[in-house]
């Protein structure tokens, strides 16, 4: 298990990003949470098999239809035995 710290920037709030993250993560049997920051960028943190959180990861470098990612910043984090993803 490992869990991952992704902030993404770009046209990424008000576009649905966290429910289509959510939709994405449930889909991959990852756990953890999406929250906008005040700043414009959306936090993702997610747990889970190595190559699921990867999946995740490129996923979020292209987003939903309706965003514009231009870049995610990523970084590791000790795992916290989260239940299920959930929107903050």
């Amino acid at each position: 298990m490992v869990r991952k710290q992704a902030v993404v920037r770009g046209i990424v709030q008000a576009v649905g990003f966290r429910y289509y993250a959510q939709a994405e993560a449930r889909r991959l049997g990852l756990a953890g949470f999406v929250r906008n920051h005040r700043d414009g960028s959306v936090e993702v943190q997610v747990e889970g098999p190595a190559a699921s959180v990867d999946r995740m990861l490129d996923w979020l470098r292209r987003g939903p239809p309706s965003a514009q990612v231009d870049t995610v910043h990523v970084e590791d984090m000790p795992d916290r035995g989260d239940d299920g993803f959930r929107i903050e």
